[in-house]
């Protein structure tokens, strides 16, 4: 047996018999249009993020993490379900049916068969009623729903303000009847997440999801994290490097320096701190699961409507919406103290897809049938590297208005990877590990490369 295997398995048999408890509680904490760059420990020389920091250093931190797709409604029904978001060759950006996901290869139902206590809390993002995250098979959800973003940040959340006082949007469930005058959405969801896991822990082993609006649209903050920041960006030097490029029918943004969504970022890195201190003060944070991610890369293109643009996922190509590492790639951190060593893997190639199938397999010992996700043990256990994996994406809507792509599909394999954008035909070829920025298209230098890859990828797409 492989060394760092068996040390893991005695660790987790000396945990289990310490604790009393045969499975651990599970986090998962997931961040709306967060990208790869926003968090100091990714690069980010802007956005103070000291409590992901931490946590990403005590984790198994993934370099090629990538969402299923740079939008959110297909990423978070890939994420949820185990599977990629194309049924007919189609990806709808919203619409999805969870119905269709049959009960034996739920996860959510399977970790709820293996005695966890399951809860919901935010964007969900998927529908309400028979497509809710109870449905689903969640025992509660919390300011769930149909809605994908919130009309504001500051309470009453469903009614709009300012700059966006026309806005209509689904509303969130729950929010307004338990907040009052001067409360943050962000605050206000990590308060109830809180609540529950303290009100759970000891009980019976949890799944607790955090799924945040933040730092989604609208761009809202509290007034003095945002002046310090205003201040902090005024004072950066970003040298000769322009604010913006051009790309598809808008711009990409090149510089960090959205002082309201650097206060966003670093007030969600505030409640992270609040709930991870939690877990140490009730006594649980050493059998506790702690998932850190992303749903795409964070919103840095316009098109041809120029907008108040987020942030920027420099020096990855592109951002939210586009099939470049900028839309795609995602911060992905695994913790689970004394079972996996912190470490960084910079070779295997995951995706969010991979998550619940892990979660069932590490809980459960149980191999999910029909999915396309595949449980990383193996990869935490340090027993595999998946470097050679081969992975796919399809987009059958674009917004060049809002965010400036066209239809494309994307695969990548190993080191290299193909985007075609099928309506005009055209194929761009990188070597990602000669050019992790996609700067030099070299399909007309590798054209059997290509052709093998675009065959892979629309035999995909035919079967899918």
């Amino acid at each position: 047996m492989n060394r760092m295997l068996l040390t893991t398995l005695l660790a987790f048999l000396s945990w289990n018999l310490a604790t009393g408890q045969s499975k651990p509680n599970i986090l998962v904490l997931l961040v709306d249009d967060l990208g790869y760059h926003d968090l100091g420990c990714t690069g980010s020389e802007i956005y103070q993020t000291p409590n992901i920091d931490k946590l990403s250093s005590a984790s198994v931190t993934f370099t090629n993490a990538y969402a299923n797709y740079p939008r959110c409604v297909p990423s978070r029904y890939a994420m949820v379900t185990g599977t990629y978001p194309i049924s007919g060759g189609e990806v709808p950006d919203d619409g999805f049916s969870i119905q269709k996901v049959r009960e034996e290869s739920n996860p959510v139902r399977n970790l709820g068969d293996a005695g966890y206590k399951t809860a919901f809390f935010g964007k969900w993002h998927l529908g309400d009623g028979e497509s809710s995250p109870v449905s689903f098979g969640y025992d509660i959800s919390f300011a769930a729903g149909k809605a994908g973003s919130p009309m504001s940040y500051f309470f009453p959340f469903n009614e709009p303000k300012n700059a966006n006082r026309n806005v209509r949007k689904a509303p969130i469930e729950d929010v307004d009847e338990i907040a009052k005058e001067g409360d943050y959405l962000t605050d206000v969801m990590t308060n109830e997440c809180m609540r529950y896991i303290s009100e759970t822990a000891g009980k019976q082993p949890f799944l607790a999801m955090l799924s945040f609006y933040a730092v989604h649209q609208p761009l809202e903050a509290k007034k003095d994290l945002t002046e310090e920041n205003r201040k902090e960006i005024d004072a950066f030097d970003f040298g000769d490097r322009p604010a913006y490029k051009q790309e598809g029918t808008g711009r990409t943004k090149l510089h960090q320096d959205n002082p309201a969504y650097a206060a966003m970022v670093e007030n969600l890195d505030w409640n992270i701190g609040r709930i991870l201190k939690l877990l140490a003060d009730l006594g649980i944070e050493d059998n506790t699961l702690v998932i850190f991610t992303s749903d795409h890369g964070g919103l840095s293109n316009d098109g041809y409507n120029k907008r108040n643009l987020a942030t920027s996922n420099f020096p990855l190509r592109a951002g939210k919406g586009w099939m470049y590492e900028g839309g795609t790639r995602v911060p992905l951190f695994i913790h689970y103290p004394g079972i996996w060593q912190p470490r960084q893997d910079t070779n295997s190639i995951v995706m969010l897809m991979d998550l619940f199938p892990t979660l069932v397999d590490f809980t459960s010992g149980q191999a999910l049938q029909g999915l396309d996700g595949r449980s990383l043990v193996p990869v935490l256990n340090s027993t595999e590297s998946w470097n050679e994996r081969t992975v796919f994406w399809h987009a059958s809507s674009a917004r060049p208005r809002n965010t400036g792509e066209s239809r494309s599909s994307a695969i990548r394999s190993g080191d290299w990877k193909l985007v075609h954008f099928y309506d005009e035909d055209r194929i761009e070829l990188y070597n990602l590990k000669q050019d992790p920025y996609e700067e030099a298209n070299i399909e007309q230098d590798y054209p059997q490369k290509a052709k093998s890859l675009l065959e892979k990828l629309n035999d995909w797409k035919a079967k899918s």
